[in-house]
């Protein structure tokens, strides 16, 4: 329940500078555009968002005969926790990981990678799978797509405005300059800063959920730590738009020189770290949490 208050929080605070760098560079009419804006790119991002992230992470689908045990898992967890069965896909990489997609629970996706069905343990393989399917339970899909959203939209609309108002900057004076130039350096910031806040609160709730569907919360520790161990070594060619995603970052592998060369929206990819979300949840196995 805390991590959902401090989640609508977050959004709330995060809608409400992307309006005010609008009334900055525009008034009341900046802010209205500021406010659609945002509307019209998030309802294209809920709709698509599915497609986009399974066409950037190179997955497939596959049938229920192609990969049984997967299939078995998925329905006994949606049916506890009553939601629809997704569409399950296969993304042919030797690094384990997962992810969940899908603009609500009746079109919501799961993709495993070839890794992390070879690697993990049948009950291993459930609790990541419970994990992925409580993202599709909290809507969190969603979430982060609005969050991201509007994060990317706050920087765009800033510059926008601010280089479609530079003729107009000699009645403002130096302050009103000086102001829109801090604009669109902290808009981004406090951007990144809350999405990567959204991110951390909405995979420890993941966590939690999924733990407590399988009763397991040792055997999803121990599955973490594979996923810890394996994205460290083992590389992984995804887009970036599917990166923020998956349970476990799969570009850790990379050197900082090439973390550097991926696009701005990775910055939007921020998980908490694996080793805390462990001892959240050996503190839960043992009745702290």
């Amino acid at each position: 329940m805390a991590n959902n208050l401090k989640t609508v929080a977050l959004l709330a605070f995060l809608g409400g500078v992307f309006v005010a760098v609008g009334w900055l560079f525009g008034g009341q009419q900046g802010a209205l555009i500021a406010l659609g804006f945002a509307v019209v790119l998030n309802f294209g991002m809920y709709w698509f968002s599915d497609k986009m992230a399974i066409a950037a992470a190179k997955a497939r689908p596959v049938e229920e005969h192609e990969m049984p045990e997967v299939y078995g898992m998925v329905r006994s967890l949606a049916n506890r926790m009553n939601i629809p069965e997704p569409r399950i896909y296969f993304i042919d990489a030797p690094q384990p990981n997962a992810f969940a997609t899908g603009r609500n629970p009746r079109h919501a996706a799961i993709a495993v990678t070839r890794g992390i069905v070879e690697m993990m343990s049948y009950q291993e393989l459930e609790t990541i799978l419970a994990h992925e399917l409580s993202h599709v339970k909290n809507r969190d899909i969603l979430i982060g797509t609005i969050a991201a959203t509007i994060g990317a939209a706050m920087s765009f609309f800033a510059r926008m405005a601010f280089w479609g108002g530079m003729g107009r900057r000699n009645d403002n004076g130096a302050i009103g300059m000086i102001a829109a130039i801090a604009a669109i350096i902290i808009a981004p910031i406090v951007a990144v800063i809350i999405r990567m806040a959204i991110s951390r609160a909405r995979e420890f709730e993941a966590d939690r959920t999924g733990a407590t569907t399988t009763g397991a919360p040792l055997v999803l520790a121990s599955a973490l730590q594979k996923l810890d161990a394996g994205t460290a070594r083992i590389p992984m060619d995804v887009g970036a738009s599917a990166s923020t995603l998956f349970i476990a970052d799969p570009y850790r592998s990379m050197s900082a020189k090439q973390r550097q060369q991926l696009k701005f929206s990775r910055m939007f990819s921020t998980h908490p770290p694996i080793p805390e979300r462990i001892e959240r949840l050996e503190e839960m196995a043992t009745g702290i949490r």
